[in-house]
């Protein structure tokens, strides 16, 4: 394994590995791109508070989310198509974040299926869910990721359209990948890759092909796709969903203080201030930038996590410190996974934990816990610059 020392050592090694439709797939945003990259940019606004002459034996940095224990807090977010980064990526992700002791969520768009991740994982997981116009299909998988034993929910609101993502247009995005004049000369050059594609049968979207009648094909199955996102999920939808479950249930997608304010009268066991990784509304405010503002709102009232832009440690820390009690980590471990399977997404989760730990040190603290805003130095008009 090369010396790995940051994030952007596995990004780069993952860009060189992986097809480019893929690569493009998770690092790109909707639209401009303006979400996409203030999500990673605003992060350097907020200063750290370096101080000195403190006891820094004894650091803790472990913690708990809706009442799961983390050896740090960050979880692994869901991210479609991850078995397209690498053979069998869900299963690679979800044992590797298993034995590190932090969760790992499954997108509904992902390659394996919940029963492939559930008969291979270590560890339960947590379920994502996507809510669709079919509302068979959304019952059964409901019922299949309880099967599976799921030990939460993660609804996704965000995605109830599907914002435009230029590159996925432009490279034919599919899985399996159709084999095109580019796409075999890219493929030409990814050679590691294609021999572990050729050694899984895993290559489609496993919680839909067979669970979803007449969808036989790549054709198919992608029209299938695109129309079904439901327009009409609401919180009458949202309850339905909620009662279904039965269990822990996580609000992902929240940027504004009024849908906060809902969700936490909604009784969520937590929601995560999140723009999707600014895939869907470009020009939407970075989730950093508005973690303050939700957590003033409603933070005495439901657990805060916090996703989009996060790259590094310190990220978690100034995250930790604006308020959150836990983050999710999406293209850091994807980086990780593209580059060295397993072994990459293990050695993503080590880089962060050393740089939080190392960070919380310097910053005078011993403990996540005890982490605040007097550990950052946050410019004027950060979170309440607006009209």
């Amino acid at each position: 394994m090369p010396v790995i020392t940051c994030i952007e050592d596995l990004k780069r090694i993952h860009k060189r590995r992986t097809p480019k439709m893929f690569y493009d797939y998770a690092e790109s945003g909707s639209y401009t791109e303006q979400t996409f990259r203030e999500n990673t940019s605003d992060f350097a606004q907020l200063n750290l508070r370096q101080k000195v002459a403190v006891d820094m034996l004894g650091r803790n940095v472990s913690s708990t989310m809706a009442g799961f224990p983390v050896t740090m807090p960050v979880a692994l977010a869901p991210v479609g198509l991850t078995g397209m980064q690498a053979a069998d990526g869900e299963i690679k992700a979800a044992s590797a974040a298993a034995k590190f002791g932090v969760p790992y969520t499954l997108s509904t768009m992902s390659i394996c299926s919940i029963e492939d991740v559930a008969a291979n994982s270590p560890a339960p997981f947590w379920f994502q869910l996507y809510v669709m116009q079919d509302e068979d299909f959304v019952d059964r998988i409901i019922q299949r990721a309880k099967d599976a034993k799921c030990s939460a929910l993660v609804l996704t609101l965000d995605l109830q359209i599907l914002g435009q993502r230029h590159k996925d247009l432009k490279n034919g995005l599919s899985a399996p990948p159709k084999l095109t004049l580019p796409v075999l000369l890219d493929l030409a050059t990814k050679w590691g890759w294609g021999l572990e594609m050729l050694g899984t049968k895993r290559r489609q979207f496993g919680n839909i092909v067979g669970h979803v009648k007449g969808v036989g094909d790549t054709s198919s199955l992608m029209s299938w796709i695109s129309d079904q996102f439901d327009p009409q999920l609401d919180w009458t939808k949202i309850a339905r969903i909620r009662d279904q479950w039965g269990g822990k249930f996580i609000l992902k997608g929240i940027l504004d203080e009024d849908d906060a304010r809902k969700a936490a009268d909604f009784g969520a066991d937590a929601i995560i201030v999140s723009n999707h990784g600014g895939r869907q509304l470009d020009g939407a405010v970075s989730s950093i930038r508005m973690l303050p503002r939700i957590v003033d709102a409603v933070g005495d009232r439901v657990e805060i996590w916090m996703d989009s832009g996060i790259r590094s440690g310190q990220d978690v820390l100034k995250a930790l410190a604006m308020g959150a009690k836990g983050t999710m980590i999406g293209r850091s471990y994807i980086y990780g996974l593209g580059a060295m399977g397993e072994a990459g997404v293990t050695k993503a989760l080590e880089v962060i934990r050393k740089e939080l730990d190392t960070t919380l040190a310097l910053c005078g603290e011993r403990d996540v816990h005890n982490l605040g805003r007097h550990n950052l130095l946050i410019p004027k008009g950060f979170s309440d610059g607006w009209a």
